[in-house]
């Protein structure tokens, strides 16, 4: 006897999108690039983070944006608690030509599974 079986679950998954744009000087730039690069692994290993990136923006180029994708704000919150962020932040925050503009996205992205 042979039964088969066909079913699909859909489900949907939120998580936080946080973008961080950054203006610096030329010679700043270059400063916060090896600063995100030092620690960008650690940001990224931080519970409740799936992905950190750094990209530039196309029209002016002291211009750096970073996209964390966080699980929820809790997650998010909890690393602003922390000391890797009690340590990066300031030292980032120095290197700013301009204030920062900081937004906070909730991604709903849809899967199915079968």
């Amino acid at each position: 006897m042979y039964l088969e079986l066909n079913f699909q679950i859909d489900y949907t998954m939120t998580s936080i999108i946080r973008i961080v744009r950054m203006t610096f000087s030329e010679s700043n730039t270059v400063v916060f690039e090896a600063l995100f690069a030092k620690h960008s692994d650690e940001i990224s290993s931080q519970s409740g983070c799936f992905s950190v990136e750094l990209v530039t923006d196309a029209s002016n180029p002291n211009v750096r944006t970073t996209i964390s994708r966080w699980d929820n704000e809790g997650s998010l919150n909890k690393y602003r608690k922390s000391v890797l962020f009690g340590k990066v932040w300031p030292e980032t925050k120095q290197l700013f030509s301009a204030p920062p503009e900081v937004i906070s996205y909730i991604s709903q992205s849809k899967s199915h599974l079968q």
